[in-house]
Order: C-alpha cells, then structure tokens, then sequence
C-alpha cells in the first residue's frame, strides 16, 4: 500500500464547489464555513478500478501476508475517516486481543497433541480437514450455488489423511482416487443440472484441502515426524510474520495488486529473509542429519510457496465476493483462512526433507 495516498485529501471538485453563495450570512455561515476545514469521508470511484478503490481505502490494509485477507473485498459501509487531529493507526482490520487468544490456545493444542500422542494430532489434522471442507462447500454454495457433496469429501478426506499417515504417499493416492469417484457417484442421487460443475469443484475441493493436508501426515510418520512438522509449522508461522513485519514498516511496491492490493514486494523479500533464517537454525538443531545450508533452500522454499497459496486462496475468496471462508475463530476468520498458507507448503516441506535427509 503506497503510504503516500494514506489520508489523502478529496480532488477538487470532488464534494462540489464550495463558494455557491446559498448559505446565509452570520454565526450560521461561519459555522458552515468552518465545517468545510474538517476531512471528509473519503469513497472509492463508481467507475474507477480496483487499484484505485484499494489505494483510496487507505490505512485499511498493510503489506503482508500474516494478515492475509487485509486485501479481500469487504462490503460493510464505508466508515468516515478520522479527524485530522487523530493519531494515525494502521490496522488490518482483525480484532488483535482475540486473534492473539485463539493463536496461542490452537498453538498450545497442536504442540500438546504433536509430541505426546502422534495419532491425537492426526486427529487434530483430520478435524481441520473436515471443518476446511464444510466451510468451502458451504461458501461455493452460498455465493456460486455450486452443490459440491460435502458427505464423500469429508469421509474420502479423512481415510485420505489417515491412508498418509499408515500407508504412505501410495495410500493417500489410492484415497484420492476412491473419494473422487465418490463424488462422481454421490452427485448422480440429485438432478443433471449442473452436474458437471459440482462434481469439479468436489474434485477440486477434494484436492486442495485434504489430499495436499496428507502430506503433513507423510511428515508425522517419519521416525522424528513431531520435528519435521513443528520446522514446517514454525518455517510457515515466520515466513508470515516477517512479511507482514516487513511490509507494514517498508511497504511500498505492491506485490499482485489485482489479488491482494495489501501485499507488497518488500513482504515478499521479508518473508524470504525470516524464513530462510529459521530454516537454517531449525535444519541444523531439530532435523536429524540436518544442516545449516539445507535450511536455507528450504526457507526459501517456504516463502515463495505461502505467499503463493495465500494469492491462491485470496483469488478463489475475491471470486467469491467474500473476505472470510468462516467465522469460526474469533479475530482469525475461518478454519480455511489460517490454512491457506500451510496447506501448498506442506509437500514442498515434505519433498525437500526427503531430497536432504530421506523419509526414515
């Protein structure tokens, strides 16, 4: 977000002229004369672009994608801007005190489960599986009347999941393949109308939640499977708070303008920086047979690979006309909304630490 357009004052003419003569003389006038000095509420152009609507918003949205829908349209009523006298405050429009609660209470479970019982943070896995399908079923539903069959994808989703963690990357496939045809048979109980288009996005549904959510399962079953996810949980969580940290304070260059007009180039390089640190420290201290240098590549890796899922996810949301997939975590939006970064990251993770230490 370009800090230059940040309380920006209206172009002229654009509240109308201000000397049409119609108020009468006296305390009346200049109260009204006085008036006119006070910031008027600034609204996007009917007919300008996106561009021009997301810079005229202003403080609205900052650089990076901690805050990942900071960019995503929202359809509440434009609120008057502050006055002048006000201290200027960036906010990405989240309750801060909540989201802070419900990130350290899901922090807390997910560590607990992760290194006391492997099979109770698989279940944990396959709960936010099945909430993430619910909560894009229902919004493909409500926005696009797209009946993708909630039923087989949570029930393939699960077996799908499970298949990772006891049989390896060939059970998850083989569940990815039954849960499709599921689908195909599932929806042939309703009406052709529309056939085609529900059993895509079922198919789709059914790959981008939970068959790229198994590979957190392939990285669980490894011999030190609880360090392999905490580095990829870890590596994700720093990759987006160095690029939300980074293009709050340095953000100027938009990253995809026309997806996420928050995000910003300097985001990016901050990601990459933060993750590729962390990598390096978790690589050469957690990973068995794990060096420093792998660490790098890996963070690397990490960066491009969230900032890529989290552009995907506001893309499929800015389709949508929606700026949360739920509702479901206070200060957070939905279980989908904190999983867009992890769920693409998961089998790069996955991938890279089989290529430098195997799957063992």
């Amino acid at each position: 977000m370009n800090d230059a357009s940040w309380g920006a004052p209206p172009r002229a003419g654009y509240w109308g002229s201000t000397d049409q003569g119609l108020a009468p003389a006296g305390p009346l006038h200049e109260a009204g004369a006085a008036a006119q000095t006070r910031p008027m509420p600034i609204v996007p152009d009917a007919g300008g672009d996106q561009d021009d609507r997301d810079r005229d918003q202003g403080a609205a949205h900052i650089g990076g994608p901690l805050f990942r829908d900071e960019g995503e349209p929202d359809i509440r009523p434009q609120e008057p801007a502050a006055p002048q006298g006000a201290a200027a405050k960036k906010s990405a429009g989240r309750d801060l005190r909540a989201a802070i609660g419900v990130g350290v209470g899901l922090g807390a479970v997910i560590l607990a489960s992760l290194f006391i019982y492997k099979p109770v943070f698989l279940g944990v896995v396959v709960v936010a599986v099945v909430v993430g399908l619910w909560e894009l079923t229902s919004r493909l539903a409500e926005r696009k009347a797209i009946r993708a069959p909630l039923v087989p994808l949570a029930i393939g989703g699960a077996a799908m999941t499970v298949a990772g963690y006891v049989s390896g990357a060939e059970g998850a496939w083989v569940a990815m393949a039954f849960t499709a045809l599921a689908v195909l048979v599932w929806r042939m109980t309703e009406t052709p109308d529309d056939y085609l288009k529900d059993v895509t996005a079922g198919i789709f549904a059914a790959f981008y939640v939970p068959f790229l959510a198994t590979f957190v399962a392939l990285m669980l079953a490894a011999g030190d499977g609880a360090w392999r996810v905490l580095t990829f949980l870890i590596l994700t969580v720093v990759s987006d708070t160095g690029a939300y940290a980074v293009g709050w304070r340095f953000g100027k260059h938009k990253l995809a303008p026309r997806i996420s007009p928050g995000k910003t180039r300097e985001g990016l390089l901050g990601a990459v920086l933060f993750a590729m640190a962390a990598g390096a420290v978790c690589m050469q201290f957690l990973i068995d047979d794990g060096v420093w240098w792998q660490g790098l590549l890996l963070g690397l890796a990490v960066a491009v690979s969230a900032t890529l899922g989290d552009l995907g996810e506001s893309m499929i949301k800015r389709d949508l006309g929606i700026k949360d997939m739920g509702a479901l975590l206070p200060g957070h939006g939905g279980i989908m909304d904190r999983l867009d970064s992890l769920l693409p990251t998961a089998p790069v993770v996955w991938l890279i630490m089989v290529a430098f230490v195997g799957s063992a």
